[in-house]
C-alpha cells in the first residue's frame, strides 16, 4: 500500500506580498512564465538550479489547479509593477537620462 500524505506547497509570501518558491529568491511569476513559455520543469530547473525539481513541479501543479487565483495574482503583480514604474518616471525623468550620463562618463564623474 503507497501512503498519501499531504505535502505544504513550497511557496512564500515575502513582506512585499511577493510570492517566492520557498527558501530561494525565485519568484512563482518566474516559474509561471517560463512554464508557460513551453519551458519543462526540467529546463526551468536547470536556469534556475536553487529551485529543487520537486517544487518546480509542485508550483506548476498547483498553477494548473488554481489557474484563475494565479492569474489574478500574476495580473496584479503586472498592474503594480506599471504604477511603480510611472511613480518613479514622474520623480526621475527619463528623458536624456543616456545624453547626461555619457556627458558625465566623458567628464570623468560617471
Amino acid at each position: 500500500m503507497l501512503p498519501t500524505t499531504t505535502e505544504t506547497l513550497p511557496l512564500e509570501t515575502d513582506d512585499d506580498g511577493v510570492v517566492r518558491v520557498s527558501h530561494t529568491r525565485v519568484t512563482l511569476d518566474t516559474i509561471v512564465q517560463a512554464f508557460s513559455e513551453g519551458a519543462t520543469a526540467e529546463e526551468i530547473a536547470q536556469q534556475y538550479p536553487s529551485v529543487p525539481l520537486a517544487d518546480i513541479y509542485s508550483v506548476i501543479g498547483y498553477y494548473l489547479r488554481r489557474r484563475a487565483d494565479v492569474e489574478a495574482y500574476l495580473h496584479a503583480r503586472r498592474q503594480q509593477a506599471v504604477e511603480t514604474r510611472q511613480r518613479n518616471e514622474a520623480r526621475h525623468d527619463p528623458a536624456g537620462i543616456r545624453e547626461r550620463l555619457l556627458r558625465r562618463r566623458s567628464a570623468g564623474t560617471a
